[in-house]
This record gives C-alpha cells, structure tokens and sequence, in this order.
C-alpha cells in the first residue's frame, strides 16, 4: 500500500505507511491517503465475523490494518494490537460493545479507555506504532497536536512513558471543561508539554498547520502528528465501525447507518472509508453542534470557515470547531482526487476568501446517492431533551456530544437498518451540562476522584507561530 497526498506530491515513489506514520502533513501541506481504497468481498466480510467472534477486537483490528499496513511484519502487528486493545487498558473485553436503543437506534460504547473517550480507540494504538517503528530506525520524535478537548488527553496518556517521544499539546484557553482540562494539566511529566493558547481551536489547529509547513524547522526538531492529520488515526478508527455493523447484524450483507458527532471531519472520514472498502454502510450521518459548518456544506456546497468571534462556545466543546482538517479528504474524493484542484480550493481559494462552493457541481449533488452523506445540526436545548430522553427510556446515561448525534439521528432512521450512533465521552467529563439535563450528577470512576484538585502544569502562549517556535526550539 502506498499513499499519496491531497495536494500532489513531486514525482517519485510515494511512501509506505511507516513513512507517513512519522510525517503526519504531507510536505505540500496536504494529508496523506491510499493510492485506492482496499476493496472487501463477501467472503472478507464473512472472515472478519468469524474473526471477531474468536479473536475479539484486536484480532479483527489486526486484519482490518494489514490492508493499511504492509511494512510492519503481521505478528508484530498483531502484537501491537494485542496490547492496544486489551482488557487492561480498556473496561470491557469486547472493547467497544454496541447495545441497542429504544427507536430503531443502537449505541457503539467507544469510551471505555483510559481517557474515557472516543480518541482512546485509535491513540493506544498509535503510541506503540510510533514506538515500535521510533525503535527500528533509532530516531525521537516530537509530537505537536491541537485539542479541542479530548485528543490532548487520549494523547498524552497514550505517548507517557514511551521512548523517544515528546509531547507539545495545545488547547485553547478556557474553553475545554474543568475535567478535560484537569485530565491533561495534571500530568507532570518533562516529556508532556500542555500549552494554553490565547484563541480558539481553530487557532491552535493554524499553529499546528503552520510549523508542519515550516520543512526546515519540521525536520530538525522532528515532527510528529496526533491529530486526525496522521492517516494512522484514522485507519484505526476504520476498525470500530466495522465491529459496530458486525456487533449490529446476523448477516453479511446486512446494511447499517452511523450517525456521527463531528466538528473535524476524522471521526466520520473513517466512516467514509469503511463505505468505500464496500463495508455494508447506507447512510453517514453527520451531527455538528451550533458550530454548523459541515452541516452548511451539506446542505448548500458552500464550505464557509468561521473566524474566533464567530465559533460559539458550547454545552458539547470537543465540536467547537470551524475549520474542519480532515475535511479536504473528503473533497479530494468527491473531486475525483484532482491534485490541482484541491491545492486551488484549499492552498489559495479558503486561505484568501474564507469559503469555496461547490453547490453547482455534478459531483455536489450526488453526495447523498454516491456516499451515503446527510447532515443535521443540534442544539443545546436539543441535546439536554435527548440526554433526558435517552436516561428516561433507555436507562443509559449519554454526553453532550453523543446527544447531538442522537439528536440528528432521529431524523434519518430507516425500518430495517440499525442506525448506529458513536459514542463521544463518558458524561463525567461534561458533569454540569448532565446535571442540567437529568437534575444528578454523573457517576465518576474511582481513577478521576480529586482529578481537578491536582497541581495543574501548563504554559499560557499568545496566538503566535514564533512564539511556538521559541517554545519547542528551547526545550529540545
């Protein structure tokens, strides 16, 4: 398997995925992708039942990433997801069960990490990744990731300890919640550096992008990415929804939904390129919070970014994003992976104009038909009902983000095809919007008890390239 990139890259022979492990951004800016999508056959999809079945998760997750992952011997990689996906490091052996809901919806428990949230799922992977492959060429590297809440932490807990890794997060200041902020600030650890912006996500994501821009200072201080800019994220995230339409079905050919909480676009992408390998998946739904940008673009072809003054903060913050990074993968494929094209929309159109549009395209409006795209947006009244609603009938306790999913969801419920909502977080990580849903206060595991009393270890930073740069360059 080779990869390319979104903006084209010079000619030569394009890396393998070992490569682009450690890369993150393409050298022009743009994200990595396979050549081609894997295709599945009916007997795949039926060998991956039977491997789940004896193998669990991380036997399903080791066949699934083969198809990715051809530079990596297959018994270290088994071993590598052996010990990712492990009852250990996750609450339940099954490691992302799927239960159903009242209402034709089913829910795909993905929080039962150390972090309690969805990122655990691709991050403990990825740490012993970048470990295992740091060590077979001897080299370091500096990871610099941007959170609007929970990727910090899933990060951070996923590289601590590891050899060869340095961690430089950065958050935007007071907008993650007591308890996300608390999760990340309270390690003290010198290879874990937690930065507060003066902005919002969007501008810490800026950041990111920019010093990965900077080649020359990318090398020598040896970048790294986390965030769903790392195509090894997101093939990761490819697992879960192929467990969830396994965990939901009797039978191979058995289509199901996904209904998805997303400001970034990661999350979903994986989605997208399950339904592309010809995993029986009908409909991606996608679910934004009053941050509306990709439900704009779906609904109208105008992909229009937000500045700070215009990204609310809200009750579900992990979305509080305008400027969705995973975004132009999508784009690169419903243009017919026009190099050219891609450069111009997001090298020189979105950086000059702020917005393109795509409305008037063949390509736009085959989305829902080609791609299985629809989209809905949800708000903070909507989701303390659905949190309520969903306690009252179900008896299961859902976050903020979760809600907005189930939210939007309910809209596109079709009889006969399990709509599969993923899961964002556990609740105790947004306890004052649940507390104003359902009148309590979420439960809280014994590892988070006196979580947010702990001394907090984070430096504040202005909204500057530079002042980043001085950071990182001072502390390697």
């Amino acid at each position: 398997m080779r990869y390319l990139s979104t903006r084209g890259l010079p000619e030569g022979p394009r890396p393998g995925f070992s490569e682009i492990l450690l890369e993150g951004l393409a050298p022009d800016g743009g994200l990595y992708m396979p050549e081609t999508y894997p295709q599945v056959d009916a007997a795949t999809l039926a060998s991956w039942r039977s491997t789940l079945a004896a193998d669990g998760y991380a036997g399903l997750a080791a066949s699934v990433l083969s198809l990715f992952i051809d530079d990596i011997d297959a018994a270290d990689l088994r071993r590598l997801c052996d010990e990712a996906y492990s009852d250990e490091v996750f609450s339940s052996p099954l490691i992302a069960p799927v239960d159903e809901l009242d209402g034709g919806l089913w829910l795909a428990h993905l929080s039962g990490g150390p972090t309690a949230a969805f990122k655990d799922m691709a991050m403990q992977l990825l740490g012993r990744l970048f470990e295992f492959e740091l060590n077979r060429r001897g080299r370091e590297l500096t990871i610099l990731g941007a959170t609007s809440g929970d990727t910090g932490s899933a990060a951070e807990y996923a590289m601590l300890g590891r050899r060869g890794i340095r961690v430089f997060m950065l958050t935007p200041a007071g907008r993650m919640t007591p308890f996300q902020q608390a999760q990340m600030f309270s390690l003290d650890d010198p290879s874990i550096v937690n930065i507060a912006v003066d902005g919002v996500f969007d501008d810490c994501q800026d950041l990111v992008k920019e010093l990965f821009s900077d080649l020359d200072f990318r090398r020598r201080h040896h970048l790294g990415a986390v965030n769903s800019i790392n195509w090894a994220r997101l093939a990761a995230q490819v697992v879960y929804y192929i467990s969830s339409w396994l965990r939901a079905t009797t039978s191979d050919d058995q289509e199901v939904s996904f209904a998805v909480p997303t400001g970034n676009f990661g999350d979903i992408m994986a989605g997208h390129v399950a339904r592309m390998m010809g995993v029986p998946i009908r409909t991606l739904v996608l679910a934004t919070n009053e941050n509306n940008v990709l439900d704009e673009f779906f609904r109208t072809g105008v992909y229009r970014v937000r500045g700070a003054a215009e990204t609310l903060a809200t009750s579900s913050p992990s979305m509080d994003i305008s400027k969705a990074s995973n975004f132009e993968r999508f784009i690169f494929d419903l243009l017919g992976r026009d190099s050219a094209l891609i450069r111009d929309l997001f090298g020189a159109q979105l950086p000059s104009q702020g917005s393109f549009d795509v409305s008037g395209s063949s390509e736009f409006s085959s989305i829902p038909s080609r791609y299985g795209f629809v989209s809905g947006s949800s708000r903070h009244a909507d989701r303390l009902a659905t949190i309520s609603q969903v306690l009252e009938r179900d008896g299961v306790l859902i976050d903020p983000h979760t809600a907005d999913a189930v939210t939007v969801a309910r809209r596109h419920v079709e009889p006969g095809v399990p709509m599969i909502v993923l899961e964002t977080a556990l609740p105790v990580k947004f306890a004052a919007t649940i507390a104003e849903a359902t009148g309590r206060v979420p439960e809280r595991p014994s590892r988070f008890e006196g979580l947010e009393e702990l001394p907090r270890h984070v430096i504040d930073l202005p909204d500057d390239a530079g002042a980043l740069r001085a950071l990182i360059a001072g502390r390697s």
